[in-house]
């Protein structure tokens, strides 16, 4: 089976007349999704693609871009979204590497001579186009999408995803956080994003529940959205949920009464976050971990503990290693490398041979994050293994500090960094965003009162907010070095 034979359950099942979408005030069933992307399908077979040709898209969410991702599926095409923040020089990178047969954007955009389709263009092709399913026999091993990582320590690479990765990831998740058919989902994460493609729109086109769609996250309207919608499931990114704290006390116990389940991931969530956020709203955050690599591979769970600051417990299917540099597992308590092994896991990056090789320890993904397993089995990420900070000998994962630093009031968010030092090797310095004004000698105070001295920031560095992607993940190389 494929994709499309699982989104068929909604699109031609039982409820294929029922409304699956509502997007900008429009409501569309599942049988009008399935026809919109038919029509698009026949197109591209018209502008000679084939299976394996990969089409960009660059635009911000959109009914259409459910249109072309579902009519990709049908055909065998590689969907590649392309990160609606980027610019031409990333754009331009993506496009060599992907060199796909056509673009579709929204605005105009150097393509090195790709053809460029616009919204419109689309929307006037299909119009003469039929309705009905073209053919193309796929297996679950066909790849369906190409992610691009961030690429924040080097050029990014596109991440091969099957049909089978994005099937398996979906109904784990269908199954572990119990989504249904009844569930009123919406979405406000962007589809060029694994977070929104591969689980957003996957669990809600498999489950064949309601979602609403929107163009962006807008704390300012968060409200008005969610008592106007009542939705039962959420997606979000710490960001997100840190903005939905400032919502006043009433509206939050009326949201926390008609929603099921809200849900973080893309980033770490401090635990202070869900601890505020449980008292506001009467929820507690289920926090996952996963990557563009591998979907997800971690969840705390729906029925028992979502422990505060872990990422809970493997997903069905997931193996997980935790090794140290010389790739011996790790004692629980001790900090070791994510490896990750399961049908979730990439095929591998594209035309990257050479990558893909370095990527895998006997048949483990090497994610480079750095976690620590209780002895019941929760995972807790202490971090990046590039972003580990070696002084003097001693290990130092700078998200303990970052922690303990928006435990502060003053503090609203802390990003900590290695800088180089001629007698250390390295030292932590902190930089942070401020709620209110606070000395430094005052957090230097605290900071020797609860950490170690080898831990100890030499440096703390007051800035208006951090640098972050699209979902919000802190980009640390372009903290200020000084």
């Amino acid at each position: 089976m494929n994709l499309t034979d699982l989104f068929d359950l909604s699109l031609r099942g039982l409820r294929a007349d029922s409304v699956a979408l509502e997007f900008e005030g429009q409501e569309y069933t599942f049988r009008q999704l399935d026809q919109r992307s038919n029509r698009l399908a026949h197109f591209l077979l018209d502008m000679d693609f084939k299976a394996g040709d990969r089409l960009c898209v660059y635009f911000a969410n959109c009914v259409e871009m459910i249109d072309l991702y579902l009519a990709c599926i049908k055909t065998g095409l590689i969907f590649v979204p392309i990160n609606i923040l980027y610019r031409d020089r990333e754009i331009g990178h993506i496009l060599n590497d992907a060199k796909p047969k056509a673009v579709v954007a929204d605005e105009v955009i150097a393509t090195g001579g790709i053809p460029v389709w616009t919204l419109d263009t689309l929307r006037q092709a299909v119009q003469k186009q039929q309705s009905t399913r073209p053919s193309a026999p796929l297996d679950g091993d066909a790849p369906a999408g190409i992610i691009y990582t961030s690429g924040t320590t080097g050029t990014s690479k596109g991440a091969v995803l099957t049909h089978n990765n994005f099937a398996v990831n979906a109904l784990n998740l269908l199954t572990c956080w119990q989504i249904t058919s009844e569930d009123r989902f919406l979405l406000g994460l962007p589809l060029f994003h694994v977070h929104g493609l591969g689980n957003g729109l996957h669990c809600w086109l498999m489950s064949g529940c309601r979602m609403r769609l929107l163009t962006r996250f807008e704390h300012q309207k968060a409200e008005q959205t969610f008592v106007d919608f009542r939705p039962t499931l959420f997606f979000g990114v710490p960001t997100v949920y840190v903005r939905l704290l400032e919502m006043n006390s009433s509206s939050a116990a009326e949201i926390g009464r008609f929603m099921r389940l809200f849900v973080s991931g893309s980033a770490p969530l401090p635990a202070h976050v869900l601890m505020e956020f449980r008292k506001l709203f009467g929820h507690t955050i289920l926090e996952r971990y996963g990557m563009s690599e591998t979907l997800m591979n971690i969840s705390n769970p729906y029925v028992g503990e979502r422990r505060a600051g872990t990422v809970g417990l493997p997903l069905p299917g997931v193996s997980v290693r935790l090794l140290d540099r010389s790739l011996q597992p790790v004692a629980d308590g001790e900090t070791g490398e994510v490896y990750l092994r399961g049908p979730n896991v990439f095929s591998g990056y594209w035309e990257r041979e050479d990558a893909t090789r370095a990527s895998f320890v006997d048949g483990y993904f090497k994610t480079g994050d750095l976690a620590t397993r209780s002895n019941d089995g929760y995972y807790t990420l202490c971090g990046r293994s590039s972003d580990l900070i070696i002084s003097r000998g001693f290990n130092i994962y700078p998200r303990e500090l970052e922690e303990f630093l928006q435990e502060q009031p003053e503090v609203a968010e802390a990003a900590v960094v290695g800088w180089p030092d001629a007698v250390r090797g390295e030292v932590p310095v902190a930089y942070v965003v401020l709620k209110e004004q606070i000395a430094v000698e005052a957090l230097e105070s605290r900071c020797k009162e609860k950490l170690a001295s080898f831990k100890m920031p030499r440096k703390f560095i007051p800035i208006n907010q951090l640098p972050r992607n699209a979902m919000g993940k802190v980009q640390k190389h372009l903290l200020p070095k000084s």
